[in-house]
């Protein structure tokens, strides 16, 4: 049986994501020493002691406040990777990425977010992206829509934008973690977009398409903690959400690609543009 998460529990989670980054993130913004910030694979792929200390607070909070939930936290499972698949299972666990957008946290841009999922045996119950900055929350619940949230309590329901030929669509595309060859073909075919960018903060990109603000999102890379989140927010905003071939996402999938758009027609328009090929 699957474990609901009400929106008591969101509140609860939220105002403990307000608390983690008024804590950890916030004072260290824009002072890091160049001692705080070290990479893990790569000079593209790093961390902070803000992204430690906050997932150490969140997941502290998360434990007290539900007993016997699994908590995985993004830099725990850099550190140890065998953490990556004990959540899979469990009744209730959290998925904590502290700061998504630690490269534009680290040179001083105000574009970052805070993002935790709760997962009940591998499936996405809640999702919400904090705003430390805006202090207000996209949240999600599984059958119950998605909506931004201020820190006083105000609602705005979230929604995808309608749906638009792929000439008039405007599109987030991260295409780093895709292989050259299907890298140089989205490149190139994007061109047959209006318009297309990137955040390089994944929280960011999915409060912009869930609110209408963008038609199609692209990833390449699946971490859980990334994406199971977005995932539910787009998808209870009324979006539709797949892996390149069209087999639908779970948060246990690390391949595949996922591609969003507005709804079904659009997103395999989308695709027929993006990868190529003759697929319907």
């Amino acid at each position: 049986m699957l474990r609901s998460i009400n929106r008591e529990d969101t509140r609860r989670i939220v105002a403990l994501m307000a608390e983690a980054a008024d804590a950890e993130i916030m004072p260290r913004f824009r002072r890091l020493a160049a001692s705080a910030v070290r990479n893990k694979t790569s000079p593209l792929d790093v961390v902070t002691d803000a992204d430690e200390a906050a997932e150490r607070m969140i997941g502290e909070r998360l434990a007290r406040a539900y007993p016997g939930a699994v908590v995985v936290g993004e830099e725990a499972c850099s550190r140890n990777p065998a953490l990556l698949n004990v959540w899979i299972d469990a009744e209730l666990a959290f998925l904590i990425d502290p700061i998504d957008g630690t490269r534009n946290y680290v040179a001083g841009l105000p574009l970052f977010g805070v993002m935790v999922a709760a997962v009940s045996r591998g499936e996405v119950m809640a999702g919400i992206i904090y705003d430390p900055l805006c202090r207000d929350a996209a949240i999600a619940i599984r059958g119950e829509g998605a909506w931004l949230e201020s820190e006083h309590g105000e609602q705005t329901p979230l929604r995808v934008a309608a749906p638009a030929t792929t000439d008039a669509m405007t599109g987030l595309i991260a295409v780093r973690h895709l292989d050259d060859t299907l890298r140089a073909t989205v490149n190139a075919n994007a061109l047959g977009l209006a318009s297309s960018t990137i955040l390089n903060c994944s929280a960011h990109e999915y409060r912009m398409i869930a609110g209408g603000h963008a038609h199609i999102l692209l990833y390449g890379q699946l971490m859980p903690w990334d994406h199971a989140a977005g995932w539910l927010l787009h998808r209870e905003a009324g979006g539709y959400g797949a892996h390149f071939d069209g087999s639908p996402y779970k948060p246990t999938h690390r391949g595949g690609g996922l591609l969003y758009a507005p709804d079904a027609g659009s997103w395999k328009a989308a695709r027929r543009l993006l990868l190529g090929g003759d697929q319907d």
